[in-house]
Order: structure tokens, then C-alpha cells, then sequence
């Protein structure tokens, strides 16, 4: 009777596995198709709707950013795939030297000590900056440090630099570029299963430091150069973050002669490395234009690699409805979108075009994101809007864009970059093709077949 019963069990336990598997590889397999630049179309309501909106709810901001951290590592965040619309579009865009494969990046701010770099390349992004990263570990500012305006799609953020420290984030970057081969013997049989069901496919990305200044220093061009030396050798491009407004007088240094001096003496910095990284600096968004002027003077003069233009706000438009809005802190996300792709159309038209700019600011569209490469921006960085549409506004951002393109008959994001402004698109339109030309010269040249001379 026992040994009955027990091939019963087995057998309705059986065929329940089997009946799932089939049921849920149906879904996967009807939702898998690109055709929307989603891993799964289920997967990302899961995510986007359900999983995402419910952490809103029952989590503190500061708590469910650990959470997304924490999902992440654990490898249950949706993978990319790319839509069929993309793939009839250039996407890859070189810029200060680096080849980006989409123009779509994670904003500093995330993923602060690189932890879980290449979980959200995998996830979309084209690149990931982390940080800000501190030469020393520091707690950052007392909790409550971060809000939600969620009537508004903003954030409010004082945390003020918390960091693990250079040392820890060069541990986790080495990690990242030299990955160990996982063992399954030691998995968990939760992700040993989903490990079986979704296998890993990294994608290709970049990685950019952002570095800041430790609260109590009294060297804050030490600190700067500090990190530049210890982590440029692990970074495609490292960020001079001096524009945080939760570090008190660190806006300073966004005045034209300390400006100066700063970026003179980490460029020397840079330059005495083995590995020439590329330098940016990191601007706020409250800049009188001139402000702006004057800092993009001394950008031009001292040859800074690029611009990534804007960090949060301290202004507080007048149409804000959530009751933190009247929290201290950086205000980022919806209501700094519109300042932010203004920053950015002014600085192209300042720098001529001759500086590659990073806008950052409220992306949470393919609009928005095409929006500010119109105006001048070379990549565009995301971060606050996630918290309100879920990881899959990456890939929705991505496709979107794509169709913008492909309807204004743009098949390469480089005949977007800049387009509000004629005179300079079509300027550094002519420079592209003629310097096409040029190679291609040079490598007819050079295949040329060489005929022999014979010497009596």
C-alpha cells in the first residue's frame, strides 16, 4: 500500500513538472522573439509592473535600491535582447576614442562601488559608471537620505558620497575584468536551475569611474588625483565628479580658476599613466550661462575628453506636487529633464561641437534620450526613471529610439548627434566624410600590389 502510494505522489509530482515546463516554456517561447528588444515579454511585466511597483510600496528608497542591487547579483534581472528595429540601425557611436555599443548608459549613482557591473550591461546598457567613488570609506549623510516625488517622477537625494572606499571598487573592478568561471557544484539549486534555464550571455559594454573628494579632506585635488591612480588602469573613462550638492563646497570647484587648476593637474596625473584613460568632469545644471561660458572656456583650453552635463538641481520647480519636495538634496528624474537637454544644447553651442557631452537628466523615453542627442549629447545616461518603470524601460528606451531614427530616416545614431544645431551637424558631417575618404585612400594605397624593379 505505502509503496502505491508513493508511486502515486510520484507520478502527480511528475506530471505537475512536466505540465509547468510546458506551460511556461510555451510563454518563453511565444514572448522570446526580439521583437520588442525584451528577453521575455512576461519576464518584463513581471518586473516592470508587479515586482517593480510592489518594492515602491512596502520599501523605503534607500532599502529597495539595495533590494535591485541584491536581485541583480543574484542574476534575476531581465537580459537584453535587441529589438528588430535597432538592428536595422547603427547604434555603436566611438567617442573619445572608446567605441560604445549603444548609446544608453547607467548614471553614477547606482551601482556606487561596482558590484554588479556586468549584471547591468547584461540588462541593456551600452555603458555603466559607477560611484562616486571617495579615496577613503564613508558613510555618506544620515538616513533618511533619499525620496521619492512619486506625483512628480523625481528623486530626491542627499547622500552625500557614501562609499566603500578606492580599494574595495578596485577589488570588485578586477573581479569584473577578470571573471571566474562559476562553479555549479557550489550554486544554490535555485540559481543552479535558473543558471540551467537562463543561460549567462554577457554583453559587451564599457565601464566609467566617477570619482569624488571625501567629506573631511582637506586636499580635495589629492583625492581626485588619488583615485585616478589607482583605478584609471581598470576604467574606460573616469568622471571628476564636482558637482554633487551633498558635499559642502564642492560646487566650487566648478568656478572657472579652480576649474583650472583641478583639471590642469589630474590631466598631468592622467597623462604619467601607463593607461591613458579618458577624463571627464561632471556638471550641475544650475549654472548661470556665464557659468557655462567661462567653464567651457577652460574645458576647450585645457583639452578635458568630455562632458557629462547634468548632475541633480537644487532648484525646485514650482509645479512640484509630492509633500518631499520640500526635502534638501539634489532633485533628479522628471522635473530636471527639460533643464537638463537645455544645459547640454547651450554647452554643444559653446564648445562648438568640439567636446563630447554625456547628458544625463530625466531620460525615461526613446523621446527623452533623442531629445538630448539632438542637442548636443553624444550618450545619454538613465537612473531615476527606473525606479518608476522597472529595469525594462532600458530596452523600451532602446527600441523607441530606434524607430525615432528609422522614421526621420537616420540609420546611424551619429546623424542624430547634434541636429538642432545645422551649422555645427553639418560641419562635423563634412569632417566625417572627408576623413572617410582619407583612409579609404589610404588603405587603396596601401593594398596596392608593389611592382618589382630589376637591377642589371
Amino acid at each position: 500500500m505505502l509503496h502505491q502510494a508513493a508511486q502515486r505522489v510520484q507520478r502527480v509530482v511528475i506530471r505537475t513538472a512536466v505540465g509547468t515546463t510546458v506551460v511556461v516554456g510555451t510563454v518563453e517561447w511565444a514572448t522570446h522573439f526580439p521583437s520588442q528588444g525584451r528577453s521575455s515579454q512576461f519576464y518584463h511585466d513581471l518586473v516592470d509592473h508587479i515586482v517593480t511597483p510592489t518594492m515602491r510600496r512596502i520599501l523605503d528608497p534607500e532599502t529597495a535600491h539595495h533590494a535591485g542591487i541584491f536581485f541583480a547579483e543574484q542574476g534575476l534581472s531581465p537580459r537584453f535582447r535587441p529589438s528588430a528595429l535597432e538592428q536595422r540601425c547603427v547604434v555603436s557611436n566611438s567617442v573619445f576614442g572608446k567605441t560604445f555599443p549603444n548609446p544608453i548608459g547607467l548614471a553614477a549613482g547606482f551601482d556606487k562601488d561596482g558590484e554588479v557591473v556586468q549584471e547591468m550591461l547584461d540588462l541593456g546598457f551600452g555603458f555603466v559608471e559607477i560611484g562616486t567613488v571617495t579615496p577613503q570609506a564613508q558613510p555618506g549623510n544620515p538616513k533618511p537620505r533619499m525620496f521619492r516625488l512619486v506625483e512628480d517622477l523625481g528623486i530626491i537625494n542627499r547622500y552625500g558620497f557614501n562609499s566603500q572606499g578606492a580599494s574595495t571598487v578596485e577589488k570588485n573592478l578586477k573581479s569584473f575584468r577578470s571573471p571566474q568561471p562559476i562553479d555549479s557544484a557550489k550554486l544554490s539549486w535555485p540559481r543552479y536551475i535558473w543558471n540551467f534555464l537562463y543561460p549567462p550571455r554577457h554583453q559587451s559594454g564599457l565601464v566609467g569611474v566617477n570619482i569624488g573628494k571625501n567629506k573631511n579632506s582637506l586636499d580635495a585635488i589629492g583625492d581626485y588625483v588619488c583615485n585616478i591612480r589607482q583605478l584609471s588602469s581598470l576604467a574606460d573613462y573616469m568622471v571628476l565628479n564636482i558637482s554633487s550638492p551633498n558635499t559642502a563646497g564642492l560646487r566650487d570647484l566648478q568656478q572657472a580658476n579652480s576649474l583650472r587648476v583641478l583639471l590642469t593637474t589630474c590631466l598631468t596625473t592622467r597623462n604619467e599613466m601607463t593607461h591613458r584613460v579618458p577624463l571627464l568632469v561632471k556638471l550641475a545644471p544650475d549654472l548661470t550661462d556665464e557659468e557655462l561660458d567661462q567653464i567651457a572656456n577652460v574645458c576647450l583650453e585645457v583639452g578635458i575628453d568630455g562632458i557629462i552635463i547634468t548632475n541633480t538641481t537644487n532648484h525646485r520647480p514650482a509645479d512640484l506636487l509630492s509633500k518631499h519636495r520640500g526635502e534638501i538634496g539634489g532633485l533628479s528624474g522628471k522635473p530636471v529633464k527639460d533643464q537638463s537637454t537645455e544645459c547640454i544644447r547651450r554647452l554643444f553651442r559653446l564648445t562648438d561641437g568640439k567636446i563630447p557631452i554625456i547628458g544625463v537628466g530625466g531620460v525615461g523615453s526613446g523621446h527623452d534620450a533623442y531629445e538630448k542627442l539632438k542637442a548636443g549629447a553624444s550618450l545619454v545616461q538613465v537612473y531615476s526613471m527606473m525606479v518608476y518603470q522597472g529595469p525594462g524601460v532600458i530596452s523600451r528606451i532602446r527600441h523607441d529610439l530606434a524607430t525615432l531614427m528609422l522614421e526621420n530616416g537616420q540609420r546611424s545614431i551619429v546623424d542624430v548627434i547634434g541636429a538642432d544645431h545645422e551649422d555645427i551637424f553639418w560641419r562635423k558631417r563634412e569632417e566625417r566624410i572627408a576623413q572617410k575618404r582619407r583612409r579609404d585612400t589610404r588603405i587603396s594605397i596601401e593594398t596596392l600590389p608593389v611592382k618589382k624593379t630589376e637591377f642589371a
